[in-house]
C-alpha cells in the first residue's frame, strides 16, 4: 500500500501528467453532468416504455449499458 501511495505522489508530481489527469477527469465529469440533461419535448412516459423495451431487445440493452444509460434517459449527449 504504501509502494502505491508513493507512486501516485510521483506521478502527480510531474506536471505534464497532473495536467492530463484534470483533463480526463474533467471530460468525464462533463459527460456524466451532460447525461442528465434530457432533451426537451420527450415524453417521460415515452422514454419509461422505451426502456422496458430495451430490457427485452438485447441490442438496444448492449447499446446503452455502453452508453452509460444516456440513451434510456433520452440525454443530449446521446445524440
Amino acid at each position: 500500500m504504501k509502494k502505491l501511495v508513493e507512486t501516485l505522489k510521483n506521478i502527480w508530481a510531474i506536471e505534464e501528467l497532473r495536467n492530463k489527469i484534470i483533463v480526463t477527469l474533467a471530460l468525464v465529469l462533463t459527460y456524466r453532468l451532460g447525461t442528465q440533461i434530457t432533451l426537451p419535448g420527450i415524453d417521460p412516459n415515452k422514454i419509461e416504455a422505451a426502456q422496458h423495451a430495451a430490457k427485452s431487445n438485447g441490442l438496444l440493452g448492449i447499446f446503452d449499458m455502453f452508453a452509460g444509460g444516456a440513451f434510456s434517459q433520452a440525454s443530449v449527449l446521446a445524440l
